[in-house]
């Protein structure tokens, strides 16, 4: 996988592809240290060829406390293009990433946005300013927002970090889908106690990554992660 320099110079975009066990084909970004897909996690399978339980129902999926996933407004043909939502008792098993990559961790996460602040990912382009969520964000398909510097202000001044967030909305621990164009969410492989784990959160309104804890049942966007070799 060969490496070219990325506009920041620091920064390296990673000319690679990774693949799932459906053999969805995931474009991936260099960032410092760490490579991550380009693109929101769509497999249906886990990497032992075995299926991740589909659910549909409102119903079954409310505070449900075994693996599962979706599609936004259980419509297939978002898939591509956000990927599906997984709950994190799925991201738990250790299975959703191929051999290699993994969920990326809490700690994962923090480095990410270690290195963003450092290296002047801020929307003001200052060095160790942290309000860098316009850097991750794509340049496609999120609301406008009215705030200087947010992630809807200006989407052209979007992903400089190469990272591509799009705002495929989520599931509610309720069952309900919303905040499609406007939010991502994905998971962190870390738990915070029985009930909740950690997440990131992108918002069309906001300048910073936000760093929160959830239910586990909710249904988030997920990421791959490995080191850069």
């Amino acid at each position: 996988m060969g490496l070219l320099d990325f506009v920041k110079g620091k920064n390296k975009v990673a000319e690679g592809t990774v693949e799932d066990a459906d053999n969805n084909l995931y474009h991936t970004v260099a960032i410092g240290d760490q490579i991550w897909t380009v693109e929101n996690l769509r497999t249906t399978r886990y990497c032992d060829g075995s299926a991740i339980p589909l659910v549909t129902e409102t119903s079954e999926w409310e505070y449900r406390k075994i693996p599962a996933y979706c599609w936004y407004g259980n419509n297939r043909s978002k898939n591509k293009k956000y990927g599906a939502l997984y709950n994190w008792y799925a991201v738990n098993t250790g299975k959703l990433a191929p051999k290699g990559w993994h969920v990326p961790t809490d700690d994962d996460w923090g480095v990410l946005w270690n290195y963003l602040v450092v290296n002047g990912y801020s929307y003001d382009g200052r060095k160790g300013g942290d309000e860098t969520a316009r850097s991750m964000a794509a340049k496609t398909d999120w609301t406008g927002s009215n705030g200087s510097g947010t992630i809807g202000d200006d989407l052209s001044k979007n992903n400089s970090s190469g990272f591509s967030a799009l705002p495929g909305g989520a599931r509610s621990f309720h069952g309900d889908f919303m905040d499609i164009g406007i939010r991502c969410r994905m998971w962190c492989a870390t738990e915070v106690d029985e009930s909740f784990a950690w997440v990131r959160d992108l918002h069309h309104g906001y300048k910073k990554i936000e760093i929160l804890r959830d239910y586990k049942c909710c249904g988030y966007s997920v990421r791959l992660l490995r080191p850069l070799m």
